[in-house]
């Protein structure tokens, strides 16, 4: 019997997929896993009974990746699931600050009872009057699988779109229309775009990548859209820009006491993935993550372990194991499950940073003892019979 907690509210389709042998628990210090969405779990004491957390999103930012690894906590995201509502918005996006809607719709409330409404608006609609995108051209900074749908569908719509990606994946080098023309540099994407999309991680390497010199490089009346984190843009620097009307719009997802109500921008209340569909999705990739690595030991989408994946066992055990990514560790496992009398029929080891993960197969079920034998090992954090 596996034990879950929700530190947010999940999405009944994914725990519907949960089967008997998985009971939800309300304290945190008995769970084998975590289904999380945006709770902050830096602060938070993590047993060390705990397998894996599962953040039904893509952003980790509210997990402490790196205790995690050091207690052979394996964590999960949910790259693409909520991909299309993220890329909705961003056309959305595009077209409110392409058009002045907003402005539109609140001098429309504004005459909320006046009898003239319908001719006063033709005298006063050239004030919202704005341009199509069609024909533009839009630059999109990072091809995941948010930026890949954004790129396409700007393309259906009739847009120029240059993508920049230098770890762009042959996954997502599938899915990108061949229409879309591949940027050497950040600088091409600058120098050509009127509107300029940003779809990439929070690192130190990219946070505030859009800065002065950056925006300096754009150009006139461009527009930045930015749909990703709110850190990933300068936006003291952005909002100088938009004065001296160097950007003509930015476009932000996250609110904060920077942008909110500058001229300029447009800010809206963190909506990119905030769809039924979305959350749905989310919830039924997490689950089927967790459920993965606890019944079969497989490792998809995890942000701080390596890939690895034997699919399901047809041996007669397997054993996981979390460890250093350290010399000679390999050897001592195949070492104590040699003395153990046990064959090992089938053997993947995979190393991410300073950690990695091996996964046995074996010819006989694995006992306790052997797992015990492997634990007591330098190096290895934990080791898990699996079957």
């Amino acid at each position: 019997m596996y034990k879950y907690n929700c530190l947010n509210p999940i999405a009944g389709v994914g725990l519907n997929l949960l089967t008997d042998e998985y009971t939800k628990v309300e304290d945190l210090s008995e769970a084998d896993a975590v289904l999380v969405r945006s709770a902050k779990m830096h602060d938070m004491e993590l047993p060390d009974k705990l397998l894996a957390v599962a953040r039904a999103g893509a952003g980790v930012n509210n997990i402490p990746l790196d205790e995690c690894a050091k207690k052979g906590i394996v964590v999960f995201n949910t790259p693409g699931a909520n991909a299309n509502g993220v890329k909705e918005l961003v056309i959305a996006g595009m077209l409110l600050a392409s058009r002045d809607i907003t402005g539109g719709i609140n001098w429309v409330a504004s005459q909320a009872g006046s009898e003239t409404i319908a001719a006063d608006a033709e005298k006063e609609k050239k004030k919202f009057a704005g341009c199509e995108i069609k024909g533009k051209t839009l630059g999109v900074i990072g091809l995941g699988a948010i930026g890949v749908l954004v790129a396409n569908a700007a393309i259906e719509l009739g847009m120029n779109v240059y993508g920049y990606d230098p770890y762009l994946s042959v996954n997502a080098a599938w899915n990108l229309s061949s229409e879309v023309k591949y940027a050497k540099t950040l600088d091409d994407i600058y120098a050509n775009s009127d509107y300029i999309t940003i779809h990439v991680p929070l690192l130190d390497s990219t946070k505030e990548m859009i800065n002065e010199e950056a925006i300096g490089k754009m150009k006139d009346g461009v527009v930045v859209l930015n749909f990703a984190r709110d850190i990933l843009v300068d936006e003291p620097a952005m909002l100088k820009a938009l004065e001296a009307k160097k950007v003509k719009k930015y476009v932000s997802d996250f609110p904060n006491t920077t942008t909110v109500c500058k001229e300029g921008t447009i800010v809206i209340p963190h909506l990119g993935a905030s769809t039924e569909e979305s959350e749905d999705n989310c919830a039924v990739m997490a689950v089927k993550e967790i459920r993965n690595y606890i019944e079969n030991g497989n490792i998809v989408n995890s942000v701080n372990y390596p890939a690895c994946d034997m699919g399901v066992c047809t041996k007669a055990g397997r054993i996981a194991i979390c460890h250093k990514n350290i010399p000679n560790i390999i050897s001592q496992f195949t070492t104590a499950v040699a003395e153990a009398g046990i064959n090992i029929s089938d053997m993947v080891n995979k190393s991410r940073g300073d950690y990695a993960y091996s996964m046995l197969d074996l010819d006989h079920e694995a006992t306790k003892d052997l797992a015990d034998k492997i634990s007591a090992i330098d190096g290895v954090i934990k080791a898990r019979i699996i079957k």
